[in-house]
């Protein structure tokens, strides 16, 4: 089973559009919101290249980016077949 992981804070646009992009390709995933822990969001910042910005996304613990990233490998084929 493929397990996903979107971190997100409240107020992140781009966030939003990951989520509606998982809920329109039936996908499901984990929300975890990094509002009230900043001290998580600079472990997965330190973890992953610097990387500061949400939403971050994970599948099956590899980490893929932000939603323009996912969108870019949805949009060339290449997310849905990391849930199969």
């Amino acid at each position: 089973m493929t397990n996903a992981k979107i971190y997100t804070t409240s107020t992140c646009p781009y966030c939003n559009q990951a989520k509606d992009l998982f809920k329109k390709l039936n996908l499901s995933y984990e929300e975890i919101n990094l509002d009230r822990d900043p001290e998580l969001r600079m472990k997965l910042s330190e973890e992953n290249k610097g990387w500061r910005t949400v939403p971050m996304i994970f599948v099956n613990d590899k980490f893929l980016g932000g939603y323009s990233d996912v969108k870019a490998l949805h949009d060339n084929g290449q997310f849905l077949p990391l849930f199969s």
